[in-house]
């Protein structure tokens, strides 16, 4: 009677221990993390999204069109991205193979030979397998058996795993897209500033060619003692000044030439273009649509959501570690010191199955920290993803706001340029007929050729803010 109580108690003390081991502690990701996106940007509602658009549809030019298909093709950072996403297959065909049962074959040979005066030598020496047959000495050993060990997924801790590893292996196809998308615009702006400092070089030679024209006219004034000597130096040392711009600009399209062709993946060449046409180029209307088209069309917004996916289930997965795990084995197979015996001998089989069942108990610290660790990770991926919102949505409306403006200052630019243009030939005029003076025909060549370059500049600007809004709408990937 007092036995079957101790034994009643101790199954009621194993229960409890084994109750107190599967506890696990309170979770720590907030529960308030959700925060609406805005129903639209700043001066749009529009639904239509130019984000959709392949690239080539975007982009008509033939020479960009070029280089970026040979970009995709060549640029060493996006292959080594396809290798990373390569690896990131694999670990999901590995966690896959993890819940499912091991099969493992085994075949070996070995010969033993036993001290005689030892418990083995002893028994050997006293064992007839037939009548007036002893266990040869040495003993071979002959085994061929086939093993199986599985891991029963009770708690789907093995199948969390490999659904984490497969929203990781999405995430990073979406990096690699991400990607795509970085460096179609980063070969188009630099497409675009290659073409600009095409038209500033040639418009710094034509005003090179203006400026030793005055300063044919103000020698010619000198010798008629109409001015002095530091009017012929003031104009030769502009002339000098912008002889050297030409140099620095030079150097700028050798850079920007071998920009383009590091993102190409090949050794420094001629970069083809069409930048006599750049003053002419309009920028592509550029539709936001709403801002919930970011979540479903740019490649990082979708990579942060996989990434919180997947972390939510590493969580499910330190969860499931402070509970019971199952292991089933069992092994079947013929062992035999006589190889004939293995196929004449049904004695030679030999056969075994087993299941434990285990569970932390004592000095779970190990476990507790892997679990924080992966809720701390939980929360750190709930704030990636609304960063990356918060980072598109902004993105998307300093560009609109971006173009609009530039709209507005490369029309005013045009009208100063037009102005300061007609300026040059009214002041070389007055300056000949000594209504004024050296100076003003100086200062007014200097004012001509910054509005030109600025206007260069703001043509560049505007083809590049249609890029950055094509980026930043989630278009190129596709």
């Amino acid at each position: 009677m007092r036995i079957n109580r101790l034994i009643i108690l101790s199954g009621i003390a194993g229960l409890s221990l084994l109750f107190d081991a599967c506890k696990v502690p309170s979770s720590m990701v907030p529960r308030d993390e959700n925060k609406s996106v805005p129903t639209g940007f700043k001066d749009t509602r529009d639904t239509t999204n130019s984000g959709t658009m392949k690239w080539r549809e975007f982009f008509t030019d033939p020479n960009l069109v070029q280089l970026i298909d040979t970009a995709l093709h060549h640029n060493q950072e996006l292959n080594i991205i396809m290798q990373e996403i390569n690896v990131a297959r694999n670990e999901v065909r590995a966690r896959k193979g993890e819940y499912l049962p091991f099969i493992d074959l085994q075949g070996g040979v070995a010969v033993e030979k036993a001290a005689r005066y030892t418990r083995n030598g002893a028994v050997d020496a006293t064992t007839e397998i037939e009548p007036g047959k002893e266990i040869p000495d040495p003993l071979p050993d002959i085994l061929v058996a086939a093993n199986m060990s599985w891991q029963v997924d009770i708690w789907k801790k093995l199948r969390n795993a490999r659904k984490s590893a497969m929203y990781r292996y999405l995430g990073s196809t979406e990096g690699k897209n991400f990607m795509v998308t970085q460096l179609i615009a980063e070969i188009a702006t630099s497409y675009y500033e290659l073409m600009a400092l095409d038209n500033q070089l040639e418009i710094l030679k034509k005003n090179i060619e203006i400026q030793q024209n005055a300063l044919e006219i103000v020698k010619q004034e000198k010798q008629a003692a109409k001015v002095t000597e530091l009017a012929v130096r003031r104009f030769e040392a502009e002339v000098l000044k912008n002889q050297s711009r030409l140099y620095y600009i030079s150097q700028m399209i050798t850079v920007t030439e071998n920009r383009i062709n590091f993102l190409v993946g090949r050794f420094p060449q001629s970069v083809p273009r069409s930048s006599s046409m750049f003053t002419e180029l309009l920028p592509a209307t550029v539709f936001a649509g709403i801002p919930p088209n970011l979540l479903q069309n740019r490649p990082d917004i979708r990579q942060a959501e996989l990434e919180l996916m997947s972390s939510k289930l590493d969580v499910s997965i330190a969860k499931a570690n402070f509970y019971p795990s199952l292991n089933i084995s069992a092994a079947i197979g013929l062992q035999a010191f006589n190889a004939s015996y293995l196929v004449t001998r049904p004695e030679s089989m030999l056969y075994s199955v087993g299941a434990g069942l285990a569970a932390p108990l004592i000095n779970r610290n190990a476990i507790k920290a892997m679990y924080y660790s992966a809720n701390a990770r939980q929360i750190q991926a709930v704030y990636n993803y609304e960063r990356t919102i918060l980072n598109a949505y902004i993105e998307v409306s300093n560009q609109l706001s971006n173009i609009s403006n530039l709209e507005q200052s490369y029309y005013l630019r045009s009208m100063q340029v037009q102005a300061l243009t007609q300026s040059i030939d009214i002041s070389t005029r007055l300056f000949k007929s000594a209504r004024a003076d050296y100076m003003e025909v100086l200062l007014t060549q200097r004012d001509a050729l910054e509005s030109k370059f600025e206007l260069i500049e703001t043509k560049k600007q505007q083809m590049n803010a249609m890029v950055n809004i094509y980026q930043a709408l989630g278009g190129g990937w596709n």
